[in-house]
């Protein structure tokens, strides 16, 4: 099991605390808020999540091989599934960032409490975020193929 199975089984027993799913939407609110700020810089259409019901800004970064992410939005739950997402990923290695399924989300029941808009904004972010793990492993490989 890699770090991020193991961080996702934490989120997993922090959700099942509680069969209301008001307290559910509660933790995500908690996470929403003390998620780290986002430089705007970076609240631009460049880093801007595509198919997100509200606004939600992505920026991720290569640290020797591993991501480092920051997002900010302007709506609460969606800035809430985004703190879990880089909670699961923030200084993870790329290769498990990428073979990771991202489960969690439908094993603590918040994809059948979306709407299919929000549904579909989470499925972008994760896309967003394989695609910045991906782009710097093939830059890390073609970097080591030049030394």
């Amino acid at each position: 099991m890699n770090n991020i199975e193991l961080k996702a089984k934490q989120i997993e027993e922090e959700f099942s605390i509680f069969d209301d799913w008001m307290d559910r939407y509660n933790i995500l609110i908690d996470k929403a808020r003390n998620l780290e700020p986002l430089d705007p810089k970076y609240k631009t259409p460049q880093y801007l999540i595509n198919d997100c019901q509200s606004q939600l800004w992505l920026f991720c970064e290569n640290k020797d091989g591993r991501l480092f992410c920051k997002a900010d939005g302007d709506a609460i739950i969606t800035k809430g599934m985004a703190a879990i997402v880089l909670e699961l990923v923030n200084g993870e290695p790329l290769q498990d960032i990428i073979n990771y399924n991202f489960e969690v989300f439908d094993k603590i029941g918040l994809h059948s409490h979306l709407s299919p808009t929000r549904s579909n904004g989470l499925r972008s972010l994760i896309k967003q975020v394989k695609l910045y793990a991906e782009a710097y492993l093939l830059k890390n490989i073609s970097n080591d193929k030049q030394r």
